[in-house]
């Protein structure tokens, strides 16, 4: 059995401390790839620079909502750039965060636009980050969108019914350990209905460790395997054919068996 964690931080701390033997106990556990992700300038050339260590890995590169007001257009150049080293497989995490509002909404809709266009120019997927804005991510994704090569919605928590909507797009749908949850049923209900050809799994570690591994802090890609089996009993499928369906769902959308030739 093998997985992917489709969105992990490893430059994250304390992760970033002891990333050895975070690969070393994902491998045990059965998590054999991991895709790291940018979050500023600075992150994405440390996830470059990490990916580079270690077959398996790839990175992404992106500017994070949070961090868009700081994002002028020698920012997004330099990303653009950053966007085409060897292992990058995608841009983001990019999107907006309604919640913390940490960037002005104005900043945050600049941003992810400048990202689509940046993952246009090269030909990558974009990972999109989306909390308390739905329907404004999806309004910028149907206008500036167009000619994508891929977009995934991370840390899926929505609707079964705003997940419909995702995929009438064509677009995909990540779960972390939020699925796990108790409180969590109307994500549950969306995991139901997304079909395997686009389903990924992922823990945005260090955060949300799944059940029964809550409490344990922090969240690191060995523990990934708790919401994948959780994901496959849901499916009514053994861990093994879940394992392999999300794991061909990932290589195929973000292009891994070319990037790793690179």
């Amino acid at each position: 059995m093998e997985l992917i964690d489709t969105h992990c931080h490893l430059t994250f701390e304390p992760l970033a401390g002891d990333v050895a033997g975070v690969i070393e106990r994902s491998r045990a556990a059965g998590v054999t790839g991991w895709i790291t992700v940018g979050t500023s300038l600075e992150d994405s050339r440390r996830v470059i620079e990490l990916a580079g260590l270690y077959e398996g890995m790839y990175a992404t590169v992106g500017i994070h909502p949070h961090d868009a007001k700081s994002a002028d257009a020698a920012a997004l150049d330099e990303l653009k750039r950053l966007g085409r080293s060897e292992k990058v497989v995608a841009v983001g995490e990019t999107g907006l965060d309604f919640h913390y509002n940490f960037s002005t909404q104005p900043d945050q809709r600049r941003v992810f636009e400048a990202h689509l266009e940046i993952a246009r120019e090269l030909n990558l997927p974009v990972i999109v980050h989306s909390r308390n804005a739905f329907d404004e991510t999806m309004e910028i994704l149907g206008r500036s969108g167009g000619g994508l090569k891929g977009v995934v919605f991370h840390c899926f928590s929505g609707s079964a019914e705003e997940a419909k909507l995702v995929l009438e797009r064509g677009y995909y749908i990540s779960f972390t350990g939020v699925v796990t949850f108790k409180n969590a049923e109307k994500t549950r209900e969306a995991a139901r209905f997304v079909p395997l050809d686009r389903l990924m799994v992922e823990t945005d570690c260090p955060y949300m460790s799944p059940e029964p591994v809550r409490s344990q802090k922090p969240n690191e890609p060995a523990l990934m395997v708790h919401t994948a089996r959780f994901l496959a009993s849901l499916k009514g499928m053994n861990m093994e054919d879940f394992a392999q369906a999300t794991t061909q769902t990932a290589v195929t959308f973000f292009n891994l068996s070319h990037a790793a030739t690179v």
